[in-house]
């Protein structure tokens, strides 16, 4: 029984967390883009960076806290969380889970 109080304890901090748009550093994330991708600018990246934290603001509780969680946990594994990531992530996942009411999966 001792040994499930941390994972219950952790569980609770991932809900929580997902109930805002979390604050990345974006610094590291863009650094390491412009180098995977030739023309890609660290300025560039900071505007789709702010562009995707600006819709993520307006439309975060359209999503379920499901989703965001898994959105954010998967951005963040790499160490270089993305606000264009979870945006991505949590697109799909609500196309997914209307295709799945649509055709009744």
């Amino acid at each position: 029984m001792p040994a499930l109080l941390p994972m219950l304890l952790t569980a609770g901090f991932v809900v929580l967390a997902a109930d805002k748009v979390p604050d990345f550093n974006i610094e590291p994330t863009c650094r390491s883009a412009t180098n995977a991708s030739p023309g890609r600018t660290v300025e560039i990246c900071r505007r789709d960076e702010r562009e995707a934290r600006a819709q993520l603001e307006k439309d975060w509780s359209r999503y379920t806290a499901k989703d965001r969680a898994s959105c954010v946990r998967l951005s963040t594994l790499d160490g270089n969380p993305s606000y264009v990531e979870v945006l991505t992530c949590l697109e799909i996942a609500a196309e997914a889970a209307k295709a799945a009411i649509e055709n009744k999966i």
